[in-house]
């Protein structure tokens, strides 16, 4: 990006006294320091990294002879071995890099056009400048030295002078690259930074991929305000779509196949070999019956809830309660109790005064852990690097929550305030875990409900035993997630999986925000919170939200098809499937999935692994079951026979009816992993 003069743009990042150091050509051993200016500027849609000296006006007989060829791309060229020597005398006694300009040779890279991109910026020998589309690593200073240093290596293989920070460090730099960039340890060397690294924690892969996303796409991330709360994938691909093809997609366009390479890479550890993962399993075309049709009933009233309680305040029949918040979730008023015992906060067998006690305890923990980082001064978490980026995380999530909610209206709402009072004790009760982007997601629903400091972060905790392998830094979580999706919607529908995956779909990343925080950006705020009571249930089986996942695959599948949607287009669709999706009709269909494969005769064991069921061969209604009882079927609507509120179909119609299906008596309840 060759310049007359200063490049314009936002600056990110300005620091002087960043000099280039350089022995070469002297006759005694005292260093020519050159000081300059480093910034990091937003220009378009690229960041730049610009090094200039503040005077210009240097001698031009330094050691980096710099000529232009007709492209005006500057090749630099080494210095002759015999003034090199006194140079690489004095790398003996001191850091090898910070001297670099001794005897490195820049490579001159071959442009047509004079407009075409050059590390050499401005009329200076020793300006230079580049895009961090082209940087592939940094190398930093030892520990011990006087002031640090920094070397850039980019891709090419250009490595440009040592960087040396004679006033402050180079920290402050390397914060404002990993806005746009992943930088991680080599694991070879620990003092390089390799650019875009594959073992990156997930919260800073999402820090970069969804919300400010590497390569210079920023300033378009940020004109899209829903992309500011959490992006979709297909607003990334779009942006990077157009920033790779130029202005001749015709021409220019990347194959869909390496655009898929290129999101998969994105996110650090979750690319999928299925062929190497545990429990993979060829699944073969099987035919599952009829499909149910399924109803739900109005949510859980205050007066059955009450009814199902004893004098002491135990909950009576819990099987036949979970069995009514499945199909028909909870009024609203019940949700500050009910979601308690759910969640697992409560004991489902625990009395009032049990709980009371329980409750007073809590709370003491709570405030003790809350005293523990309020107590931290700001001198204490500046030497407490995790801290201070959990901080960080927190905050930006915090500011970004949705507001559609009353609840979290305004800039300093109590909501917003004790959201973050929560997150940040939460790093204080799993530190090794801390902050992730996303936490927040799944926090805002249960203060909402609760209402209650203490008791929003209790339950929040325990959802998080749940969650909490989705936001390890393995990703391994995720990872099982995609595959046993993968393996269900074969099984469903196998032509469907085919389409996808010659749409370069197949691993099915476009559902990774579905499962990563539980649809939590999918629906409406009060649909959420009938959809996660009716997961919190554990029931019908086992990882009941990956058929919710293949019930609204299903429903997108004929357009998808028709419209011969490419891997771009699949991807914006599922995006924009956002607060369209009706929660009612997708549960009676996931639950319908769901009565299906256990009818099934002949499951995969894969499958079966998957839905938590003992024996890969399910019992049917039509199977010689003898005349043991404890064998018999059971029906999961005979909980609601007495019930005197009418069920309500998928339409909404009400409907005295209900289908009688009968499901096996080893069906096992299990936690959804």
């Amino acid at each position: 990006m060759a310049a007359a003069g200063a490049v314009s743009g936002k600056i990110i990042f300005e620091q002087e006294g960043v000099y280039i150091h350089s022995s070469c050509g002297k006759t005694n051993d005292q260093d020519s320091l050159i000081s300059g200016i480093l910034r990091v500027l937003e220009k378009d849609t690229e960041v730049i990294v610009d090094w200039r000296p503040l005077d210009d006006a240097l001698d031009s007989s330094s050691i980096l002879c710099a000529g232009k060829d007709s492209s005006s791309v500057v090749e630099w060229t080494p210095v002759p071995k015999e003034r090199s020597h006194r140079g690489s005398e004095h790398l003996s006694n001191y850091e090898a890099e910070w001297d670099m300009v001794n005897t490195v040779s820049f490579k001159k890279k071959p442009h047509t056009t004079g407009d075409a991109p050059s590390h050499r910026n401005g009329k200076s020998k020793w300006s230079f400048l580049f895009s961090l589309t082209d940087l592939k690593s940094i190398k930093q200073n030892k520990e011990g030295m006087g002031w640090s240093y920094l070397v850039f290596c980019l891709k090419d293989d250009v490595v440009l002078p040592a960087l040396h920070f004679h006033q402050g460090d180079s920290k402050l730099l390397i914060e404002s690259l990993e806005k746009y960039v992943v930088l991680c340890e080599s694991p070879q060397d620990k003092r390089t930074l390799l650019v875009n690294c594959q073992n990156k924690s997930l919260s800073q892969s999402f820090e970069n991929l969804l919300d400010e996303p590497a390569y210079g796409l920023i300033q378009k991330i940020k004109k899209d305000p829903y992309t500011a709360t959490m992006v979709g994938f297909s607003k990334v691909t779009n942006y990077i779509f157009d920033s790779l093809r130029g202005s001749d997609p015709t021409t220019q366009q990347r194959p869909a196949s390496e655009m898929a390479d290129f999101l998969s890479d994105a996110i650090p550890g979750l690319k999928i070999n299925q062929q190497e993962e545990p429990g993979f399993e060829v699944i073969t075309r099987i035919d599952l019956g009829e499909r149910p049709v399924v109803q739900r009933r109005e949510p859980i009233s205050l007066e059955e809830w009450t009814k199902n309680i004893d004098s002491e305040g135990r909950i009576l029949n819990v099987d036949n309660m979970k069995e009514m918040i499945f199909r028909g979730g909870l009024s609203h008023s019940l949700r500050k109790q009910a979601w308690k015992f759910l969640l697992g906060y409560f004991p489902w067998d625990s009395t009032k005064e049990e709980r009371t006690k329980l409750q007073k305890q809590k709370t003491d923990e709570y405030f003790r852990m809350k005293l523990q980082w309020k107590s931290v001064s700001e001198e204490q978490e500046k030497r407490n690097s995790r801290l201070r980026d959990y901080r960080s995380l927190i905050e930006k999530d915090v500011n970004r929550t949705d507001r559609t909610n009353k609840f979290y209206e305004g800039q300093d709402n109590p909501g917003l305030i004790l959201l973050h009072d929560i997150l940040m004790t939460y790093c204080m009760y799993d530190f090794d875990l801390g902050y992730v982007q996303g936490m927040s997601d799944l926090l805002s629903p249960l203060l909402y409900v609760m209402e209650n400091e203490v008791d929003a972060f209790w339950c929040f905790a325990a959802y998080m035993e749940q969650m909490h392998q989705n936001f390890e830094e393995q990703m391994q979580g995720m990872k099982t997630q995609l595959i046993q999706l993968s393996t269900l919607l074969r099984l469903l529908d196998s032509g469907f999986c085919s389409y996808l995956e010659s749409q370069d779909s197949g691993y099915l990343y476009f559902c990774f925000r579905w499962l990563l925080i539980r649809f939590k950006r999918e629906f409406s705020f009060l649909d959420i919170l009938r959809l996660w009571e009716v997961m919190w249930t554990e029931l019908p089986c086992k990882n009941f939200h990956l058929l919710l996942c293949c019930a609204i695959l299903e429903s997108e599948k004929q357009q998808i098809m028709e419209k011969h949607y490419g891997f771009n287009e699949i991807l914006k669709h599922i995006n924009e499937l956002s607060m369209k999706i009706d929660v009612e009709d997708i549960l009676c269909k996931a639950e319908a999935i769901s009565l299906q494969m256990l009818k099934c005769k002949e499951l995969p064991q894969a499958v079966c692994q998957i839905l938590g069921l003992q024996d890969s061969e399910v019992t049917t209604p039509d199977s010689d079951t003898g005349e043991d009882e404890n064998t018999g079927m059971t029906d999961p609507t005979s909980a609601f026979q007495s019930s005197t509120l009418p069920a309500l179909a998928a339409s909404g119609a009400v409907d005295d009816r209900l289908t009688q299906i009968s499901v096996p008596s080893n069906v096992s309840r299990l936690t959804p992993a």
